[in-house]
């Protein structure tokens, strides 16, 4: 139901009904996310713009919002709530580039073993950090996180309520178990049909964001829902809601379906549960994804939002790039160093770019070795770098200078996110991104191989 169907209620309704009839009429059904958010305040039911009080399944930091925390959370207590639920992952940084990041990294580290915790993740062991937990079971289904990271909403893909909140609002998690949220209202995306050979998760949430903008879900919900969601793996999921937030959403979150119990069951052994949105919940807006129409897809300077197709690109005079960047926690996963290393098989990068690929996990380092795709990499010219966030944000391993373009396969590209605040990124898929890498200009991995 849309909240403008309400407005029409009021107007048919009668003024002589009963109050009981009058109540379950606006008694409206709630979202997967309000279903969530109500368990956790121990209420029967919420609504849209609510202040309620929740308690935390799982808090986290990394190594550069972990360290700032820090000192809040030992004003507040001397101990964290529960050391099964309170998780360090040092990654932005790691390998330290610097004294900082490694006095960062150390702070973190003491602090993780002096609480005894269960889930701290030291770079070498693990990864970076919205692979690893899910990769490692730290997150199910039903699950209220909170992460000092705004791409904490990732885990949304295996149907729990995840969101960024600030260093002082994660501290506060960290020390008592609970913390604020304002409930918010949902947009529902319904997804039919089936993406094309070279569409992936990453092409689908791009068009979504260039259709609805930056701002378009400003503290709302993304709901996907619809029989096309069993045509995305659970890497594509992963994906789509990784970048919820550069639509400006509070969270991004999936249904639970055969897919998803299927990874939760292999990856972990915590006992998960699984909500569904009402019948008649209330959405400020649904809108029709036909995947089958979706084009590979890139996400131009300076916002994730300026999403043009492939077919566009193509009309223009050929993009020259100066780099590629393959990994990070929206396209670091296996499935993305299968489709990146598919291309590159039997190319060779060229001459004039530099290619970084970053498998997201140790895990997932080791099974491209097991599978030859680090062969590939290797052979066709490409850096293969230790997993980290690295380039992601201009921490290091791929610092762009002034006036360098980059296809990456990162989440955002804002004025100087990778470096020089002239320098230009392009946020793609690993597909588009290896043929870009190939071709030496942004271009189509549908025509991989063809002279321009």
């Amino acid at each position: 139901m849309l909240i403008g169907d309400v407005v029409k209620l009021k107007m048919t309704t009668s003024p002589n009904i009963e109050f009981s009839q009058f109540k379950e009429a606006f008694n409206m059904g709630m979202t997967m996310t309000q279903k969530i958010l109500a368990a956790h305040a121990g209420l029967d039911s919420v609504e849209a713009g609510q202040l309620i009080e929740a308690k935390l399944d799982v808090v986290m930091a990394n190594d550069i919002t972990g360290p700032m925390a820090l000192p809040i959370i030992r004003q507040m207590s001397d101990h964290v709530f529960d050391k099964d639920k309170v998780v360090f992952v040092p990654d932005h940084f790691t390998p330290n580039k610097d004294i900082k990041s490694a006095e960062n990294s150390k702070a973190i580290r003491e602090y993780a073993k002096e609480q005894g915790l269960t889930w701290y993740f030291e770079q070498g062991k693990s990864g970076v950090e919205h692979a690893i937990l899910p990769e490692a079971g730290v997150v199910v289904a039903g699950e209220c996180i909170i992460g000092a990271d705004s791409h904490t909403c990732t885990y949304g893909a295996l149907g729990a309520f995840s969101t960024g909140m600030g260093t002082t609002d994660v501290a506060t998690g960290m020390a008592t178990g609970e913390i604020w949220f304002k409930v918010p209202s949902a947009i529902k995306f319904v997804l039919t049909g089936k993406p094309g050979k070279y569409v992936s998760g990453k092409d689908i949430i791009i068009h979504i964001i260039g259709k609805i903008g930056v701002d378009g879900a400003l503290y709302k919900s993304m709901e996907f829902t619809g029989d096309g969601i069993a045509n995305l793996s659970m890497d594509d999921r992963f994906t789509m809601a990784n970048m919820a937030i550069e639509a400006g959403a509070k969270n991004g979150i999936f249904p639970v379906d055969e897919k998803a119990e299927a990874y939760m069951k292999e990856h972990s052994k915590k006992p998960y549960t699984i909500y569904e949105a009402d019948e008649d919940a209330q959405y400020d807006e649904v809108i029709t994804i036909d995947l089958s129409e979706v084009r590979p897809t890139v996400a131009f300077p300076h916002l994730p939002g300026n999403a043009k197709t492939i077919d566009e690109v193509e009309a223009m005079e050929p993009i020259k790039i100066d780099q590629v960047v393959i990994g990070s926690c929206t396209n670091g996963r296996m499935e993305d160093m299968r489709k990146a290393a598919a291309i590159l098989k039997g190319h060779t990068v060229h001459p004039d770019v530099r290619v970084m690929v970053i498998p997201a996990t140790q895990k997932i380092y080791k099974e491209c070795i097991k599978e030859g795709l680090l062969d590939i990499f290797v052979d066709a010219g490409c850096a293969v770098n230790t997993p980290s966030c690295g380039p992601c944000m201009g921490g290091h391993m791929g610092v762009m200078a002034a006036g360098e373009k980059c296809v990456s396969t990162t989440n955002r590209n804002f004025v100087g996110r990778m470096g020089h605040v002239d320098s230009l990124i392009y946020l793609a898929s690993p597909e588009v991104a290896a043929a870009s890498a190939i071709a030496g200009y942004i271009a189509n991995p549908e025509k991989v191989g063809e002279a321009k």
